[in-house]
């Protein structure tokens, strides 16, 4: 597998040849520009968890970093019950697990499996007393027991768009009830043949009544919606294969309607130098129909789970309004980006810049990492939960006062 080749560069050659005119009435004309990409396969070495590396973590002044969960494998996304449980998705495994604090010390000493043989599990969240959970076909629902065990588990849809190369969904309720989903693209930059794939979708609670909220999304996996305007907000991950730097990784505010660009166009209405015209018309032109993206980030970085921190308790009054996103990290680029939480500050609705808020994994100079974000939960209190898929634990990062 092209990951496990480290330091390697890939020259990949497009080449570029004109259509019939026949052909191009039905295809689209190839690009004018020719395009060479050297492609850098430089992963960092996976170094196995210690105690002692969490005094390598860093985070904002005023907080502080504690295991709360270890030995989990590869957990992924999360949620919380009203109890303070935590439930935790493996796609891996396929099953999701109930997490407890019973002495309520920061840390979870029990875990159960409260649902198996789910296969690719990945989003999760709760809902007037449901926990809802989704695979790459699957949505699924049951009801949350006092003890956090879950009864009356029932399948809601069975024909989400088919996994592919993004097989991540992710759900969220809106304030208006209703469950929106991010579906990602079924390849890295092909014209897909069902119109679901690349997009977010919206339905009622029960799956019924789903329709595109908005295309082009490549893979857009979470979001969120913002506490002042109630906007929905995203990162996109962007098109692999186009060397270090392009195209790079979005934030996007995500409109009903909109169309995002893939694969044609990316970041601010730019065009990909490396796909066809569509036909009848040109990229650029169709580019100018696009929504652009508000902010980017460095190519392949990553972007997994997409939060905002709300006005909670712990949260620190200056950052109530900012979103945090875990940057899963680079594997194809020659300087490794990501891995690591970063906070995306927003200023009357709106993002004004970027900064590290949980960061460290990256270790000899990004020659190698012993953890991988991935998931992220704000709790009522203004706790944050990250999860590590690489080394399997759950971090916490709280006030310290």
């Amino acid at each position: 597998m092209l990951h496990k080749i480290k330091s390697r560069p890939w020259l990949l050659l497009f080449p570029i040849m004109f259509g019939s005119l026949n052909a191009s009435a039905q295809k689209g004309l190839p690009s004018e520009t020719p395009f060479t990409a050297t492609v850098n396969t430089s992963y960092p070495a996976h170094v196995d968890f210690k105690t002692a590396m969490v005094n390598k973590l860093t985070v904002p002044a005023g907080m502080k970093v504690t295991v709360a969960a270890s030995g989990l494998g590869k957990p992924r996304i999360m949620a919380i019950n009203d109890n303070g449980g935590l439930y935790v998705t493996r796609r891996d495994v396929g099953d999701v697990l109930l997490l407890t604090d019973e002495d309520k010390d920061g840390k979870f000493e029990t875990l159960k499996p409260v649902w198996t043989q789910f296969n690719d599990v990945h989003g999760i969240t709760i809902h007037d007393g449901w926990l809802y959970l989704v695979s790459s076909k699957l949505l699924k629902r049951a009801k949350i027991a006092n003890d956090g065990m879950l009864t009356d588990t029932a399948t809601l849809l069975t024909d989400l768009p088919d996994g592919g190369q993004h097989n991540n969904r992710m759900i969220s309720f809106g304030k208006d009830d209703k469950l929106y989903m991010t579906v990602g693209s079924d390849c890295n930059d092909c014209g897909e043949t069902n119109k679901q794939h690349a997009t977010m979708l919206v339905m009622n609670a029960d799956g019924t009544g789903r329709r595109i909220f908005a295309r082009g999304l490549r893979n857009t996996i979470g979001f969120d919606w913002q506490p002042q305007t109630g906007e929905i907000w995203g990162c996109d991950n962007g098109t692999d294969w186009r060397g270090d730097e392009i195209p790079p990784e979005e934030l996007n505010k995500i409109v009903d309607g909109g169309d995002y660009g893939w694969p044609l166009v990316f970041g601010k209405q730019q065009v990909d130098p490396t796909r066809e015209e569509p036909p009848g018309s040109t990229k650029a032109a169709y580019a100018k129909t696009t929504v652009p993206s508000v902010m980017e980030f460095p190519a392949h970085a990553a972007p997994i789970d997409f939060r905002f921190l709300g006005d909670k308790p712990g949260i620190p009054t200056e950052f109530k309004n900012d979103a945090i996103v875990a940057w899963h990290g680079s594997w194809n680029r020659k300087n490794p980006e990501g891995y690591k939480v970063q906070r995306i500050h927003f200023v009357d609705g709106k993002p004004v810049s970027v900064h590290d808020f949980f960061s460290g994994f990256l270790t000899d100079g990004g020659k190698s990492r012993f953890g991988r974000p991935a998931g992220l939960l704000i709790t009522g209190k203004g706790d944050i939960y990250v999860s590590d898929d690489e080394n399997g634990n759950i971090y916490k990062l709280a006030s310290n006062k």
